[in-house]
């Protein structure tokens, strides 16, 4: 089954917020040696749609935070770009 992008009232998607587009630090610390060559690869990548991009170190690849808010939900696993991450730390600290 295809996760459905969120939508807004008239049916419409829901763009990411740009205020999740930077990961939160628990995911990629600022203090990581190469922070800044990451966050260069994951801009393009946004800017481009498209949903994935290799990782600048390692190769690997590595959902975009656009990509990862289609989704509709965290799924769990760690991503690096999780905008749900984020999100739930904050609502967590809110209810506190």
């Amino acid at each position: 089954m295809q996760p459905v992008a969120k939508q807004n009232c008239q049916n419409r998607p829901v763009r990411l917020p740009d205020s999740l587009v930077t990961p939160a630090p628990s995911r990629l610390d600022p203090g990581h040696p190469h922070y800044d060559v990451i966050l260069l690869a994951h801009q393009r990548a946004l800017a481009s749609g498209e949903p994935l991009y290799p990782d600048p170190i390692t190769g690997l690849w590595v959902m975009t935070a656009e990509g990862l808010w289609e989704r509709g939900s965290c799924c769990e696993t760690g991503c690096r770009h999780c905008p749900w991450a984020e999100r739930r730390s904050s609502e967590t600290e809110t209810q506190r």
